[in-house]
């Protein structure tokens, strides 16, 4: 499916079909063949055309870095903790005309998290329920300074993509969690070699089977969960501050999708 959103076209077309009776959209964020870097990916774009074809639950696979000595190369972190270190990247879709302020607290949705924790249990994976996550605007990898300063403001792996993704999809009412594939022990480890590029795909595809196979069972998850009561799809409901008579049309048409229930 190809789409078009107020924001501009999403990273690639999107696929769209069925996993165990369980509708599913698949999007790779950096398009096919991998042609965005991280700041230059839509996020908004890709946020909002998931949210037109009702996609209520994102799992994010993601590779990441390991800031701390038992996440080791080839476990998968499911964070609940988020540091957006990112400094050049929309980080909503409101502005002027239509200001919002939404809780981000608890900025992964605990119940799809912990399912999805589950899921990759299940697939064999090893699991590490929680952590922070620290997103950096890359593309380059860290210095061994902002590595060393990482890990002692408390982070515990590292990566490029998970902000302002999970803000843009509580903006939009959606459940977000993210599964990340720890591949290297980023530049602060002193018997480890440096992050490479080489690195991150070889592990990234050992651990292919283990996504995949996680990716089935949390569709079976979801298909036999009851509604979740995360809150995440009402994020808006007292987010709002804008006089409503204050709203554009021009703002209430292009964000109508979002915040429709709300005005």
């Amino acid at each position: 499916i190809s789409l078009e959103t107020p924001f501009g076209p999403p990273s690639d077309s999107i696929l769209a079909g069925e996993i165990q009776g369980t509708p599913i959209a698949f999007l790779p964020r950096h398009g096919r063949g991998h042609i965005y870097t991280p700041t230059e990916v839509p996020y908004r774009a890709n946020i909002y055309a998931l949210k037109s074809l009702g996609v209520q639950n994102i799992i994010s696979v993601s590779a990441c870095g390991s800031l701390r000595e038992n996440l080791h190369p080839g476990d998968i972190v499911i964070p609940d903790q988020l540091f957006d270190f990112t400094k050049d990247r929309p980080r909503s879709f409101f502005g002027r005309d239509l200001v919002a302020h939404i809780s981000t607290a608890e900025p992964y949705c605990p119940q799809l998290s912990a399912l999805l924790a589950d899921a990759v249990e299940e697939a064999g994976g090893v699991i590490h329920r929680g952590g922070t996550y620290i997103a950096i605007e890359g593309p380059r990898f860290s210095t061994k300074a902002e590595s060393y300063a990482f890990r002692a403001w408390g982070m515990d792996i590292i990566g490029m993509t998970s902000a302002p993704e999970a803000f843009l999809a509580r903006e939009a009412g959606m459940c977000y969690a993210t599964m990340a594939h720890v591949t290297d022990y980023d530049v602060w480890h002193a018997s480890e070699e440096a992050v490479t590029v080489d690195m991150i795909i070889a592990q990234l595809n050992a651990n292919l089977n283990i996504a995949q196979h996680a990716i089935l069972n949390i569709t079976k998850h979801l298909a036999g969960h009851e509604e979740f009561t995360c809150g995440c799809d009402e994020a808006l409901k007292t987010a709002i501050i804008t006089a409503r008579e204050s709203i554009s049309p021009e703002i209430r048409e292009k964000l109508q999708l979002i915040v429709g229930p709300y005005l």
